[in-house]
C-alpha cells in the first residue's frame, strides 16, 4: 500500500485550460469559501516568471507561466487509508475550466515529496529573477540591437545561461571581434 502524505504534504498537478490558469484558481478560492471546502484547499499555485526580451528595440518585462495549461493545488484529497475526500475530489473535477488531474482518470496521484521541494525552490528561484524570452544556440546569426556594436551582424560563440550573456562575434573593420554582450542586447539576425 502506498504511503499517503499528510494532509497539509498532497499537491496535485492539475490541468486546465490554458490561458484559464488564473481563473481557474480565482475560482477556486471563492468557491471554496462559499461553499465551506476551504479545509480541504491550503494553497493554489500558478507558476509564474518574469521574462525579458526585446520589443520595437526597448527590453520590456513581463510575467510568463512556466507551467502553462496546469496549476499546482495543495490539498487534502486522499486520507490516511488511501481513500478519496470524494466532496474535494468532485469540487475540482467539475470545476469550469478544469480538465483533470494528473494521475490516472480516476484516481489523483500526489507529487512524491522530493517533486514538490524541488518544484517550489524553482517557483521561488524564478520569481527572483528575469529570465530572457530568447534562447539562442553556438552559430546562431544575431543583430546586436544595443550598445556599442548596435546593428553589426554577429555569430554566437559561447553562451552562458546563468548569467544571461553571449559571446558573439563582429566583424569590425574587416576583423572577426569577439564581444560579451546580454541576451537582451541581441536580436535574431
Amino acid at each position: 500500500m502506498p504511503v499517503i502524505p499528510p494532509p497539509e504534504k498532497q499537491w496535485y498537478v492539475v490541468h486546465v485550460l490554458s490561458g484559464q490558469e488564473n481563473k481557474v484558481r480565482d475560482r477556486i478560492h471563492r468557491n471554496a469559501e462559499a461553499e465551506d471546502l476551504s479545509k480541504y484547499i491550503f494553497e493554489v499555485l500558478v507558476p509564474m516568471e518574469m521574462v525579458s526580451e526585446i520589443r520595437g528595440g526597448k527590453k520590456t518585462e513581463t510575467k510568463k507561466k512556466f507551467f502553462p495549461g496546469y496549476i499546482i493545488i495543495n490539498m487534502n484529497l486522499l486520507t490516511e487509508d488511501n481513500q478519496l475526500q470524494e466532496e474535494a475530489w468532485y469540487f475540482i473535477k467539475e470545476m469550469d475550466g478544469v480538465i483533470g488531474f494528473a494521475g490516472t482518470k480516476d484516481r489523483p496521484i500526489p507529487m512524491r515529496q522530493k517533486e514538490v521541494d524541488a518544484m517550489l525552490s524553482q517557483i521561488k528561484e524564478r520569481e527572483d529573477s528575469v529570465r530572457p524570452a530568447i534562447s539562442f544556440e553556438v552559430g546562431d546569426i544575431v543583430k546586436v540591437a544595443d550598445g556599442p556594436f548596435q546593428s553589426q551582424d554577429g555569430v554566437v560563440e559561447e553562451i552562458d545561461p546563468e548569467k544571461g550573456k553571449l559571446r558573439v562575434s563582429v566583424t569590425i573593420f574587416g576583423r572577426s571581434t569577439p564581444v560579451e554582450l546580454e541576451y537582451w542586447q541581441v536580436e535574431r539576425g
